[in-house]
């Protein structure tokens, strides 16, 4: 499985495209009406993720056919089939069905290439909003916009008295309440998908908190981006993310960090 830092920027780029068309394919059933079934865990699946994730992986397969592809909708392999693996692509075809659903724009689709666990390559691409986050791995991050303005973005490096915080509109609970009743007064951005990891990023949000489940291929394109623009994605032990280390799949409750130098451990 052939990887050197020297390709990122080509790499970037064609996944950039493959991303974009991957986003075309979702508007496609985005417009013309979609079914929407239930998978074995109950969360949703629309004809949108199924066709996000066929493009994805048909440009994948064909950029590197060398390096295997782990995705959302694919059929999940043992731990045993992947510890061998040193770099893949993690995809979410389709990340934020729920707001696919209603319809209100905020969903992503996500691709991320991971070597040696960690994030070296995120595409973030949210084709309704013509939104587009992007980073490899000692190259910084990106905003590019329906316009086709392009900007380096960077996170926030001073906290204000009244943080901004990025919440979920289809996952709040109990546990954020009693975070933000920490934290005390703050300003609460609501949003779908890893658009709120985004958020830190670009420095419109200084912190997103998650104390609910989510699965590697949620977090793993936003956090290249994040941590490229100067944050970072930790556990509650504030502890850096690492994929592909265990059986499961799921990733623990976790903050996206803006200025690293603020003590946001002592709202926990």
């Amino acid at each position: 499985m052939s990887y050197s830092p020297e390709d990122l920027p080509k790499l970037l780029a064609a996944t950039r495209k493959i991303a974009t068309q991957a986003g075309e394919a979702i508007i496609n059933v985005y417009n013309e009406g979609f079914e929407v079934t239930d998978k074995d865990d109950k969360s949703p699946l629309t004809t949108a993720d199924l066709a996000s994730h066929h493009s994805i992986v048909d440009g994948l397969k064909a950029l590197t056919s060398d390096i295997p592809i782990l995705s959302e909708e694919s059929r999940l392999l043992p731990f045993e089939t992947r510890s061998s693996w040193e770099t893949y692509w993690l995809i979410d075809p389709l990340d934020g069905t729920k707001e696919f659903i209603k319809r209100n724009g905020e969903f992503t689709v996500n691709i991320a290439l991971v070597h040696q666990h960690k994030l070296v390559l995120g595409v973030v691409y949210a084709p309704v909003l013509g939104l587009s986050y992007y980073a490899a791995k000692g190259h910084g991050s990106f905003k590019s916009t329906k316009d086709g303005d392009t900007l380096p973005i960077k996170t926030r490096d001073q906290t204000p008295k009244e943080p901004v915080i990025a919440g979920s509109r289809s996952h709040a609970g109990d546990s954020l309440i009693a975070f933000l009743g920490k934290v005390g007064s703050h300003e609460l951005i609501s949003m779908g998908s890893s658009l709120k990891i985004c958020l830190v990023a670009e420095g419109k949000a200084d912190l997103y908190p998650r104390f609910g489940l989510t699965s590697e291929w949620d977090t793993a394109a936003a956090q290249c981006v994040v941590e490229e623009a100067g944050g970072e994605l930790t556990d509650l032990d504030f502890k850096q993310l690492l994929y592909n280390t265990k059986e499961s799949l799921l990733n623990p409750h976790f903050m996206v960090i803006g200025n690293t130098k603020h003590d946001w451990g002592s709202y926990l």
